[in-house]
């Protein structure tokens, strides 16, 4: 039978606006720290965010980019102590409380937790990112809120590609049938659908709203707070000014009534 059972949670841009100030800034750090002149700005790295792994959109700049590059070094072994130094001055943004969740993440965590919802992240951030964003957040038992954390370089192909989420359903022993993903790009939204989920709701920011989220469930700007409804952009149109679990599982409901 093809109930909800579980919730699959993708973490930047979704759980917390993390990439414009967050990752970007962390980036431009570590890379003045290296005495690099590289600097990426807001604009420039909503460009780079097509790329999906740091170390990965690293590479993709120095290819396209043709920003000045030591000489004399490995590119490889330099690309991943920038990145090395970019997670500490993230995860110091993180400790200092300076990244949020995204309006209504802490009330369906809650009221996902509280009504036995299984949950897991499915993502490509490192495991410290994703748990000093719950630690900083939520309180450092909000990590054992979720079944897995299957995240980083967990898996060879980064999304687009399905493999972390094709990884999540068979560690925890799912049917994507079973499952809803939450998502905010349209690199998530292909991740998804191409390991077999077809229930995906999509919150999208100030980075992804223009994406193409045509097969996406429903796609909103955020899952809604009190005083702070959401705003409905596509697909099923859900009741309310806030997405709870009973909305998910009328969701989900809906998809598997429509595949018949």
């Amino acid at each position: 039978m093809r109930t909800l059972e579980a919730l699959l949670f993708d973490v930047d841009g979704t759980l917390a606006d993390t990439e414009r100030d967050g990752h970007r800034v962390a980036f431009n750090r570590a890379f003045a720290d290296a005495g690099l002149d590289w600097n990426w700005s807001v604009e420039l790295y909503g460009e780079l965010l097509k790329v999906t792994g740091g170390k990965e959109r690293m590479h993709h700049f120095v290819e396209t980019e043709n920003p000045n590059v030591p000489q004399d070094v490995d590119l490889g072994e330099m690309i991943i102590s920038l990145h090395a130094a970019k997670t500490e001055h993230y995860v110091g943004m993180l400790r200092d409380g300076l990244i949020l969740l995204r309006p209504g993440i802490e009330r369906i965590l809650r009221e996902a937790r509280s009504a036995g919802m299984r949950m897991a992240i499915a993502t490509t951030t490192t495991p410290d990112n994703v748990e000093w964003l719950l630690k900083s957040t939520l309180g450092a038992e909000s990590i054992g809120w979720f079944e897995l954390i299957a995240a980083g370089d967990i898996v060879k192909a980064k999304k687009p590609a399905p493999d972390i989420y094709t990884y999540a359903l068979e560690q925890m022993n799912l049917s994507a049938d079973n499952c809803v993903a939450l998502e905010d790009s349209a690199m998530g939204l292909r991740s998804a659908r191409d390991a077999g989920i077809n229930s995906i709701i999509i919150t999208a920011n100030g980075y992804t709203l223009s994406h193409d989220f045509s097969d996406a469930t429903m796609v909103v700007d955020h899952l809604g707070e009190p005083g702070n409804p959401f705003q409905y952009l596509s697909g099923m149109q859900p009741a309310g000014d806030m997405i709870d679990l009973s909305g998910i599982q009328k969701l989900h409901s809906g998809v598997v009534a429509e595949a018949g």
